[in-house]
Parts: C-alpha cells; structure tokens; sequence
C-alpha cells in the first residue's frame, strides 16, 4: 500500500475535525470508528475479509503502514476469525492520538497548544490543507445528492461516518435531515462498510455480548457447523476514557 494515498482512518479523522475550533466531532465513538476503519482499510488491501459477522485473516503480509500492520498482526495472533464487535469494542489505546501525530508529520493539520479553564494543557489541531478536507467531504457530497453508487472506499467511509454520528456535524439542521438520511442509506454499497458500520453502532448500543441473528435457516446451519473463536465471557469492554486523549483533543 503506497503511503500516497490517505487511508480511511485519516480519512474520517479529517472529517471529523472541526475547522472553526480544532476540536473532533462524536470523539468517543470517533475512537470506534477508527478501529474499525482500520478493519475496512485492510479488506480494501486485500489482507482480511469478512467471515459472517467475523473477520478472518487471508494474506497476513504487512501493508507498509506501521499502524495498519500493528491491527493486522494482533489480528493474526488470534488464530481465528474474530467478531468485529469484539475487535472494534477492545481497548484501543492513544489511537485517536496516533493518527492525529502522523497527520500532523504529513503536514495536514498543525497542533495548537493552550488551555482549558485557564489551567489544563489541551492541544487542538487545525487543518492545514483544507483542499484535501474538501476533496473528502466533495466525495460524500457527490454519493449523496447524485444517487450514483459511489466506489467501496468512499461507501465504507460514508458507513463509518454515519455510524459514529457525524452526519448531524456534516449536515446539521433541519436543512441537512435529508443528506443525513441518504448517508445512512449508502451503507449498502460495500459490505465490508456495512459489517463494520453496524458492528460500530453496536458496540455503542452495548450489544456487542449477542450475536447477530442469521437472516434465514440456511444461516443459522451454517452457523450451527462453524467451530466457535475464543471470546470473551463478560462481552467486550467499552473504550476507556484516557486522560492523554482528553488532554490531547479538547471536546
């Protein structure tokens, strides 16, 4: 994967980013998001696929993106497909902080240091080349209102947009009800979007421990046949609070 192009997690980062205060839109389930644009940034590489409502690893060789390499080697420690709940609710610590560090390397945004209260340490980050925020946004504009079916890549991350709720900050208002519902509906056009998408929503929902039913008989069978992965007996922990993150983005 060549460095030149901006991944998905990038990719929603920027969207989530507010130009006007530096700060990030829905930063709790941002962090979700992130994990699981990792997930879909992989399967556009051809290094996992989707598995049911799993996620199974088919090419483990590294993807030259040190961040995207760490997901997928932990990915291929676990030696069976893995439920994107479980992945994407697991504790993903100073992610968020890790990729707003590698955008300001890039030079995309610019850390601005100062103060909460007068008294606390808080870093915001300003885009520094709103072209390429307005590209992004452009992209989603374009699925929305020409109803043309979009590329995977711009699909998944309207699906992620949509599911760490950035459409009220993308399309606010009364005005933005009808863009906002049209985000919704492009989850559709890539499946592994789709499967992150609603693992993200349900890890928020806190429905991570149940599994998704199978839409018919032939998928509860199948179901029935396949040998379990190891997961955890009490569900899945929520994303922790981290006081660097806090400190690190001001919301």
């Amino acid at each position: 994967m060549g460095r030149s192009r901006r991944t998905l997690p990038e990719e929603l980062l920027l969207l989530a980013l507010d130009p006007a205060t530096g700060t990030t839109a829905q930063p709790q389930s941002l962090d979700l998001g992130l994990a699981g644009a990792q997930l879909v940034e992989l399967a556009l590489a051809g290094r996992i696929a989707p598995d049911g409502d799993r996620i199974a690893v088919v090419a483990p060789r590294p993807t030259g993106d040190p961040t995207l390499d760490c997901a997928l080697e932990l990915l291929r420690r676990r030696g069976a497909p893995v439920r994107a709940v479980h992945w994407i609710g697991g504790p993903r610590l100073g992610l968020r902080q890790t990729y707003l560090s590698h955008l300001e390397r890039c030079g995309m945004v610019a850390a601005v240091p100062g103060q909460m209260c007068g008294v606390l340490p808080t870093t915001r980050y300003q885009a520094t080349d709103t072209a390429i925020s307005r590209e992004i946004r452009a992209r989603l504009d374009s699925a929305i209102r020409t109803g043309v079916p979009p590329d995977p890549r711009t699909a998944a991350l309207a699906a992620l947009a949509h599911a760490v709720g950035l459409g009220k900050h993308l399309y606010p208002g009364n005005e933005g009800r009808s863009s906002r519902s049209r985000l919704r509906d492009l989850i559709r056009h890539d499946p592994m979007g789709g499967l992150v998408a609603h693992a993200v929503m349900d890890v928020q929902n806190g429905a991570a421990a149940q599994p998704r039913r199978s839409p018919g008989p032939a998928g509860r069978q199948a179901a029935a046949g396949a040998r379990p992965a190891p997961e955890p007996a009490r569900g899945v922990p929520m994303q922790p609070r981290h006081g660097s993150m806090a400190r690190a983005v001001a919301h």
